[in-house]
């Protein structure tokens, strides 16, 4: 079969969608069926391919494919310039899950300090860690 090469199919994604952003928008505000429902309803079928991937080892063959060398470069050339917007996005959102851990460590009374180096001190870390894993798990 007659096919582009790889190199032009990618340019030519490059150049059509990157201008597609109206596109993304209306796809996002008007989806064909609801985000919520249909995420939930896929949750059987989530378990079963995370089951499936753990079997086949997906998780470290594919961080073998990547490797480092791309982890670094990829994440340098979209995190930096993506990073500032997405912090100042996440205000609220920090806010919001902030609040909770917040009232947990105010509420809690930690046991005695000792000097510097005294063993009965990871009591003070154990009450912090075992208050703030009974918030998460319930």
């Amino acid at each position: 079969m007659i096919c582009k090469s790889a190199i032009d199919i990618a340019k030519k994604w490059v150049r059509v969608t990157s201008e597609r952003t109206e596109d993304y928008e209306e796809g996002v505000n008007n989806p064909a069926k609801d985000w919520e429902k249909e995420t939930l309803a896929a949750e059987g079928r989530y378990e079963a391919g995370i089951k499936d991937s753990i079997i086949r080892k997906a998780f470290g063959k594919g961080v073998k494919k990547v490797g480092t060398a791309k982890q670094k470069a990829k994440t340098i050339l979209k995190g930096i310039v993506r990073w500032p917007e997405g912090v100042r996005g996440a205000e609220d959102d920090m806010r919001t899950g902030m609040e909770p851990v917040v009232k947990v460590l105010e509420a809690l009374t930690l046991p005695d300090r000792y000097p510097t180096g005294d063993v009965r001190n990871i009591k003070r870390v154990e009450a912090i860690q075992q208050a703030l894993h009974k918030l998460k798990t319930g």
